[in-house]
């Protein structure tokens, strides 16, 4: 429920176990690798069925590896939520804004470079018709 100043009141949502049903973090306190660029949102949240990561990349930041997916055959799903971000996608150059969406097949070459503020970014990706496993790199504890 929305309470009109800024803060948000989630239901009371328990399962039969006593267990709470929900998890709820600040992108700004989740824990992050590679000196706070990429925060832990998945593992933080404990999602099991896809990896999600969110980029908080400075301006003239530049080392977003170019890379594909079409060795494990994920697709990745960008969502600007701060800033702007310049992609090149098999050559060709985009610019996203705050709320655009970019769905990028995996066997697509994809680059990522922060606008002239930087960018923040939500990143989500998994492999169709298979179980995700998250590399050992993006689980909580594995400090970079």
């Amino acid at each position: 429920m929305w309470r009109g100043n800024g803060s948000v009141t989630l239901p009371a949502s328990i399962d039969q176990g006593g267990n709470v049903s929900y998890s709820l973090r600040t992108i700004d306190e989740l824990e992050s690798i590679h000196h706070g660029a990429v925060k832990l949102a998945g593992a933080e949240l404990g999602i099991q069925s896809f990896g999600m990561q969110v980029l908080d990349f400075p301006a003239g930041f530049a080392d977003y590896p170019e890379h594909d997916h079409a060795d494990d055959g994920q697709e990745e799903v960008y969502l600007v939520l701060a800033g702007q971000a310049d992609f090149v996608i098999d050559g060709e150059d985009l610019t996203l804004s705050p709320g655009q969406l970019l769905k990028v097949e995996p066997g697509t070459r994809r680059k990522l470079y922060p606008g002239q503020n930087g960018v923040r970014v939500l990143a989500i990706g998994c492999t169709p018709g298979r179980t995700y496993e998250r590399p050992q790199d993006f689980r909580t504890g594995a400090r970079v």
